[in-house]
């Protein structure tokens, strides 16, 4: 049986900086990569879980994408596993998915208002992803049905992340590296949000003449590079599964 040693360790990495950068706590969250045709690596919860920022290579189980498995005794797989599978299970070249519950990502939530363009230069990833729109799916409740799932990518729509309220957000990406660094953008950009308006100011979006002279420069440079920096964040902490 295909073991997947290298996606396995991607996928255990991409937890622990997801915990490092503060976008989850303790044991929330999870993050997926489809494998397969009909295979899926998910961070599952194992009989000595001790929390995302310490996840293991033990912890990272295969799941077929109708749901089915056989995971060692004392394991189970995330309540949400259905998000992961709706997601995956559509044909628009996703093959990673993290949820995670960001602070600052569930206090915008509950504000009523939406992530716009407000940054620049300071975060261009970012500034895209909210020039394109990220909604907000309105049910604060578990998604671990296939029903919810089912409504929560109907909101998403083709859009690669989606706010889920007082609860967090799900990414997506064609990578591992491309699913984390977005969800990361997201809460740098909720976060700022709420700092602005915190001083009783609403953030301006960025005028046009700014968004034209901002480039896209390209998923080596968003992507592959930031997700080096956060690899070697981790291993500078003494995090990083080698």
């Amino acid at each position: 049986m295909q073991s997947w040693t290298t996606e396995r360790r991607q996928v255990a990495n991409a937890c622990r900086v997801l915990a490092h950068r503060g976008l989850v706590d303790d044991i929330l969250g999870h993050v997926s990569l489809r494998v397969s045709e009909d295979s899926v690596l998910v961070r599952c919860r194992g009989p000595e879980e001790r929390g995302l920022a310490f996840t293991t290579l033990d912890d990272i189980h295969v799941v077929g994408l109708d749901g089915a498995h056989d995971l060692p005794a004392g394991f189970s797989v995330p309540n949400e596993l259905p998000l992961h599978l709706a997601v995956l299970a559509r044909d628009n070249g996703v093959r990673a998915v993290v949820h995670a519950h960001p602070p600052a990502v569930v206090a915008f939530t509950l504000t009523g208002e939406r992530l716009r363009p407000i940054i620049g230069s300071f975060n261009i990833p970012a500034m895209r992803l909210a020039l394109s729109g990220i909604p907000i799916h309105g049910s604060s409740a578990l998604i671990r049905t296939a029903e919810r799932a089912s409504a929560m990518v109907q909101t998403m729509g083709e859009r690669p992340v989606c706010l889920l309220r007082g609860h967090g957000l799900t990414s997506t990406g064609g990578t591992v590296p491309e699913a984390v660094v977005r969800a990361i953008n997201v809460d740098a950009l909720a976060q700022m949000h709420l700092s602005v308006m915190a001083t009783g100011h609403t953030p301006p979006s960025i005028d046009e003449d700014d968004l034209r002279d901002l480039p896209d420069l390209g998923s080596s440079f968003n992507d592959d590079n930031v997700w080096r920096f956060h690899l070697a964040s981790l291993e500078h902490a003494g995090l990083l599964i080698p």
